[in-house]
């Protein structure tokens, strides 16, 4: 995790047999390592065998009761790698792909990127957005170049192939804020339409979203499959204003479960991580795998 909340945020337990889960510290390697995926591995399977030596908690449950968090395809890759862990302790990603073999949907969980913002969120109440949607990412996969080939030159849907500084000034003023499927889907960028008031639209099949278990994504955005992105401006604009002025209230209600505190605050996005944790607590089938 690095410095990320989870390494800032203090919570003391007293007691730590009563702890409902447990948070594996973060594995960090020299970068001059080569390849990086396998001294990730070696220093996961020592960190594991450390801990279930010198405290009683892994070996009790087979590490289904520690969570850990990763917001990078390498993590995935070591994850594959050691099984154990896999099978047992919960990943919390920033971009969960149900495709990917390594997340398993009952028992991990997706959150949205750890990105803390300083400044409050803007007041949207009178704000008139004149473009219908605003696409910005490169052609990193079939998807994306099929938002490039079908939109890139459409007035209404300003599509552009790299990311952009004038970011909020776009998702200022476009209703919809399309989140298309590249590498994978940045959970930050989702995160960054809600905070600026802008409707998301997610295009990416087999993905679960962060905090699906708790909120109603179709309540506040758009969910489109992949094979119907050459109908995207029916399917916006056959939505009426009444419909989306719903969405777009819905966005500013629940945008505050996406943004991080130092430290949290209530119902922000560490505790609905932690709730997400909570509502695991008793479907993970505790087996050893060691």
């Amino acid at each position: 995790m690095g410095n990320s909340s989870f390494s800032l945020f203090n919570f003391p337990n007293q007691k730590p047999s009563r702890s409902i889960f447990r948070f594996t510290r973060n594995w960090q390697v020299d970068r001059g390592e080569a390849p990086i995926s396998t001294a990730l591995v070696r220093l996961k399977r020592d960190y594991v065998l450390n801990i279930s030596q010198k405290y009683p908690y892994w070996n009790r449950t087979g590490g289904a009761d520690h969570f850990y968090v990763t917001c990078h395809s390498i993590g995935k890759q070591v994850t594959l790698a050691t099984t154990y862990v896999k099978l047992n302790a919960i990943e919390v990603l920033c971009s969960a792909n149900c495709y990917n073999s390594a997340y398993i949907h009952h028992k991990d969980a997706s959150m949205p990127q750890i990105w803390p913002r300083h400044e409050d969120p803007p007041n949207l109440a009178s704000l008139e957005r004149k473009k219908l949607a605003f696409f910005a990412g490169s052609n990193n996969s079939q998807a994306h170049e099929k938002v490039h080939r079908v939109w890139g030159n459409d007035s209404e849907i300003l599509v552009h192939s790299e990311w952009v500084s004038n970011i909020v000034e776009e998702q200022l003023r476009s209703k919809f804020c399309l989140h298309v499927e590249g590498y994978e889907v940045n959970t930050a960028h989702v995160a960054n339409s809600l905070f600026y008031g802008c409707v998301p639209v997610i295009i990416a099949d087999y993905h679960h979203l962060p905090f699906a278990d708790i909120i109603n994504w179709k309540s506040f955005s758009m969910i489109v499959e992949q094979e119907n992105l050459p109908l995207m401006k029916k399917i916006l604009k056959g939505r009426s204003s009444k419909e989306y002025l719903t969405l777009q209230r819905n966005v500013l209600k629940v945008r505050k479960h996406f943004q991080w505190h130092f430290p949290p605050v209530d119902y922000d996005a560490f505790y609905m991580t932690m709730y997400e944790l909570w509502l695991r607590r008793s479907c993970v089938k505790v087996q050893m795998y060691m």
